[in-house]
């Protein structure tokens, strides 16, 4: 597992927190991430940028971008915030089903969309997203690891 992509609506508010939080879990892996429908170069939400600066992770020069297909190609997992982008990924790009999942799948659960919902849907959406980021990163490294011993033997 090399490289993921990590999606939501916008690409300024759900996405770039999570990808930044999964990188400082998982400096091996490398994360980018996008939106479904993202205006090109908006910056994040400052509500995003001030409460991840909290937990001392800067998001502060992210810049959005549009899902683009090669984006899909490149990712070895794609991870989603809602039902309704995993759809919408496997959809028009049928062969990425298998590879989508969403943040807080083993929760069976959407992380809502706190733009423009004041800071209390932000804190909301961001404790479900670090909830999510430490199950993948605990099972992600399992799984590196478990790989890496059977390719030593």
């Amino acid at each position: 597992m090399n490289t993921i992509l990590v999606l939501c609506t916008g690409n300024i508010c759900r996405s770039p927190m999570a990808a930044a939080l999964l990188a400082k879990a998982m400096p091996q892996i490398r994360f980018f991430s996008a939106g479904t429908a993202a205006v090109i170069g908006a910056a994040a939400d400052k509500t995003a940028v001030a409460l991840l600066r909290e937990t001392k992770v800067d998001i502060s020069n992210h810049r959005s971008q549009q899902l683009s297909s090669w984006m899909l190609t490149a990712a070895d997992l794609v991870i989603v915030m809602d039902e309704g982008q995993r759809n919408f990924v496997e959809t028009l790009h049928p062969v990425c089903k298998g590879k989508v999942f969403r943040l807080c799948e083993f929760a069976n659960a959407d992380i809502p969309d706190p733009y423009r919902k004041g800071e209390a849907a932000f804190r909301h959406s961001l404790q479900m997203i670090q909830e999510g980021v430490a199950h993948w990163a605990k099972n992600l490294t399992r799984l590196t690891n478990k790989k890496n011993s059977a390719s030593e033997q």
